[in-house]
């Protein structure tokens, strides 16, 4: 033997030189008396022999994985028999990493997963009631797309409070994905119940490898299988599928969801007529909601009078064909509309001659995926009325509160001219008149929130010229900067073209900005302002300050409604949390969008652009 094999080779010789020195060693201490230099010697040789022997049998380990490779894939590439191919697969992977079972799962085109093969040790098929296996770790393997190796299940905190891992008492598990064309189509899984740190990496890398050659298997087996016509059919199938997908996803409208429904089971099953019926009360009552192929004068307001039957599926969630006896047709299939384990409709269907199990199968894909969008809508509804009406009231409540608010602020400020108050009464009133002015601007943020919500929020345009919004700006924030000591910077364009917007929701939006800017800056900061020409057909405005800043996680949250960040600073400071929400809804109205840059502790930039446009 020559070149690496005669180095990798453990010859007579060696091993009994290695005796003799164990023999030698024993003496020694027999007689009591120890050379030490020469016992590290000897054990050095000893360790040295350990680790040849260590390193040949990893090399004849992975020589033994990559030869019984080679003999899967020359099995794999001379049969179609794909479960018996498969079996073999499972019982190499077992040989070679020693697990106790064996699991090859592959997903149907529901996406629910089935098994196919499932092998022990012994070489022997397992039956369904041993299908017991770690949901968990199989639906992580089929999300992901990665594989999962864990050495003692019962043990590892991804694992060990997982049901399917306790009742079992699972310890070492492998998993890896099958993937064919580019997408996952199974799982390979395989465990050892008793034994802890079975599986290594090396373990996962040669299962990952007969994953990839058994996958391959499935795909080929699985097209051989097809006929053309199948094949054409099936296409068609899941052409339909998809259109009928993005017709239900285009709405929210229930009714429009359901009609789509019906009318794609009627098409699919060569339905003459069709009824969806809503369920009502506790399963006792049919009403329809929707028809196919019958006059409206037709419709059936109580369905399960005309057919009782309804009424048990609605109640057992199962489809029934009933064979019945009617001048127009000879078959009734009725396929109850599902969601989270309720029956919140049912669809009846009638043609001349039965359904077959293919239409039957269509039928109940097409109401599987018309449910969510039939939930949703619904819910989608329920949402948008319970919307509807609280800003509705919002503004009611905030237009019945301005004439109590104005009327305590006129008797504040009779009673401030009337005179006669000491200084600590004069207090109070300026208390009560600045009270009432924060509850006029929450009012008022109320209001535009309401109308905004409503889609009853209108601007009045007019031609405004950029210098008067300036000066109205500063003139309404004068006194805070001054309260606040903080300077301000103008950084404007000369010769800015007039703008056609409505200006006092143009004033609001700087005005809210400003506001915002001077509050959240401590006393002393620097509040910049500028405005600019952006290309030919915008105008941008930015308001930026030296103030606390945002963190990204509050920049996430800036814009929700009543919603201010948690700061001890910016607790401090009056707001209603509506601000920024109204100022974005306006920008957004007059053609613009806002951006805002912020860095906790050096401040923040707000910007937005609007349209130049001519009257």
């Amino acid at each position: 033997m020559s070149g690496n094999n005669h180095e990798n080779f453990i010859s007579a010789r060696e091993i009994n030189n290695t005796r003799q020195h164990i023999e030698l060693l024993r003496a020694q201490l027999a007689s009591g008396h120890v050379d030490i230099a020469f016992l590290n010697r000897q054990l050095e040789k000893i360790t040295g022999l350990l680790e040849h022997i260590e390193h040949e049998q990893n090399r004849r380990q992975r020589s033994a994985r990559f030869e019984a490779l080679y003999n899967v894939s020359r099995l794999l590439g001379s049969s179609l028999d794909v479960r018996t191919v498969l079996d073999q697969v499972m019982d190499a992977i077992l040989q070679l990493t020693g697990a106790e079972r064996g699991f090859i799962m592959l997903r149907d085109d529901d996406g629910e997963i089935t098994v196919t093969t499932a092998r022990n040790l012994d070489q022997q098929t397992l039956t369904s009631e041993h299908f017991r296996y770690s949901q968990t770790i199989v639906n992580q393997v089929l999300d992901s797309g990665e594989p999962v190796l864990t050495t003692n299940a019962a043990e590892d905190p991804r694992f060990s409070t997982r049901a399917s891992i306790v009742s079992q008492s699972l310890r070492s598990i492998m998993a890896t994905p099958l993937r064919a064309r580019g997408r996952v189509i199974g799982v390979v899984y395989v465990d050892n119940r008793v034994v802890a740190n079975l599986f290594q990496e090396d373990d996962l890398a040669a299962l990952d490898a007969f994953a990839g050659q058994a996958a391959i298997a499935i795909d080929n087996a699985r097209l051989f299988g097809a006929t053309d016509q199948e094949l054409q059919a099936r296409i068609e199938e899941l052409t339909q599928l998809r259109r009928i997908d993005m017709q239900l996803n285009e709405t929210l409208d229930a009714d429009k969801a359901m009609q789509i429904a019906l009318e794609w089971a009627c098409r699919v099953s060569d339905a003459s007529t069709g009824y969806m019926g809503l369920v009502e009360g506790e399963s006792t009552r049919i009403r329809a909601a929707h028809t196919y192929g019958v006059h409206a004068g037709d419709t059936q307001n109580r369905l399960h009078e005309l057919y009782p039957e309804a009424l048990e599926v609605a109640a057992s969630g199962k489809t029934q064909q009933v064979e019945i006896k009617h001048p127009e047709y000879t078959h009734t299939l009725i396929v109850p509309v599902r969601r989270e384990h309720r029956v919140i409709a049912v669809i009846i269907l009638n043609r001349n001659g039965a359904f077959s199990a293919g239409q039957q199968d269509m039928v109940e894909r097409v109401v599987s995926r018309a449910a969510v969008a039939i939930d949703n809508a619904r819910l989608y509804a329920a949402v948008r009325a319970a919307d509807i009406a609280k800003s509705e009231f919002v503004g009611i409540v905030a237009h019945d509160l301005k004439v109590p608010m104005t009327n305590i602020m006129g008797y504040a400020d009779l009673t401030l001219m009337e005179g006669g108050l000491n200084e600590r009464q004069v207090d109070f009133q300026n208390k009560i008149r600045d009270t009432v002015q924060r509850m006029e601007i929450l009012v008022s943020d109320l209001a535009d929130i309401s109308r905004i919500e409503s889609g009853n929020f209108y601007m009045t345009e007019s031609d405004v010229i950029i210098g008067t919004v300036v000066q109205a700006l500063k003139d309404s924030t004068f006194t805070q900067l001054k309260a606040r000591g903080h300077t301000l910077v103008e950084e404007i364009d000369d010769s800015l073209p007039p703008l056609r917007v409505d200006y006092y929701r143009l004033l609001q939006v700087l005005t809210n900005l400003m506001s915002n800017a001077i509050k959240y800056t401590p006393d002393g900061g620097t509040i910049t302002l500028r405005i600019s020409q952006n290309g030919d057909d915008r105008i941008e405005f930015s308001v930026s300050d030296t103030g606390v800043g945002m963190s990204p996680e509050e920049l996430a949250m800036l814009g929700t409604k009543f919603w201010r960040a948690d700061g001890e600073f910016t607790r401090l400071q009056s707001g209603s949390g509506l601000g920024f929400a109204i100022s974005r809804a306006l920008v957004e109205q007059m053609g613009g969008r806002i951006r805002v840059e912020s860095e906790v502790n050096r401040g923040s930039t707000f910007t937005f652009d609007i349209p130049i446009r001519s009257a």
